[in-house]
């Protein structure tokens, strides 16, 4: 007995997983109709596509940043693919959306990959989509900044996403963070500060400066205060509050912050970049 499988069976599959219509059309007729039985046979052929695919790279993807109401909590997510062409896909961008807005309520990846999407778990989510898109699909980063007001900023393209965390919040909070959220884009800091910076890194680029120094031949009674002056140009170049200001590139960012309001502080950062 052939079952028919009518336009809008297709139609509330498609709502529901994203899936292609053929997709939702075969998997239909596998399950004879039933509804349910045609979303467990899509998440397992994610399953097995997934598996297929798991040593695929996923450069690709969508970066995105949301902030709560509050402007208290931010997270960046990563959600990677293959290609280029999915991720500039219209439904690719609404899922990384969507799993943003669930983000805000989770603390780790973990947590996030098992919370539920419309009846299943994130990761089956995943990995139904990647059975039906037929690239490997997977949520890379995830991060997350809480202050007295976070601001954000998304790069033109979904590709680089920050956020900066402020010590309190004021009338200009939100230009402010978004043009030092805007500057961690840009100029990719390694730390807040030279304070920031874990000494072992301070170390090696001392031992990097010494060395480039004996390769000039300077004698080595001058290379401690030399590589001094040479640590002070990473710690312009790399930490946030000293690099110059990409908006007035001759003052450095914490004198922009300053000139803003004396009493804020920017206690943190954080970006994702998938370039």
């Amino acid at each position: 007995m052939t079952i028919k499988i009518t336009a809008s069976e297709v139609n509330k599959l498609r709502q529901t997983t994203r899936a292609g219509m053929m997709d939702c059309k075969n998997a239909l007729v596998e399950s004879k109709g039933d509804f349910d039985k045609a979303l467990d046979f899509l998440r397992k052929n994610g399953q097995k596509v997934a598996a297929n695919r798991a040593d695929r790279e996923s450069r690709e993807g969508v970066v995105l940043a949301k902030v709560n109401n509050e402007k208290t909590s931010g997270i960046i997510i990563s959600l990677n693919c293959e290609t280029d062409f999915v991720a500039n896909n219209q439904d690719y961008v609404k899922l990384a959306n969507d799993i943003a807005d669930i983000a805000l309520n989770h603390e780790t990846l973990d947590s996030l990959l098992s919370a539920d999407f419309d009846g299943m778990s994130i990761n089956e989510k995943l990995n139904e989509q990647t059975g039906v898109i037929g690239e490997k699909i997977e949520l890379k980063e995830f991060k997350r900044v809480r202050d007295k007001y976070v601001g954000s900023y998304i790069h033109a393209g979904n590709k680089i996403a920050t956020l900066i965390g402020l010590s309190l919040k004021f009338e200009n909070a939100n230009e402010l963070s978004k043009n030092i959220a805007m500057q961690v884009a840009a100029m990719n800091p390694i730390a807040l500060n030279e304070n920031s910076l874990a000494p072992e890194t301070i170390e090696k680029e001392i031992e990097i400066a010494k060395e480039q120094l004996r390769r000039e031949g300077k004698p080595e009674s001058m290379l401690d205060n030399i590589a001094k002056g040479k640590l002070k140009k990473f710690f312009k170049d790399n930490t946030l509050l000293n690099q110059d200001y990409i908006k007035e590139n001759k003052i450095s960012v914490n004198s922009y912050i300053k000139s803003v309001s004396a009493n804020v502080e920017v206690n943190s950062f954080a970006r994702v970049s998938l370039i």
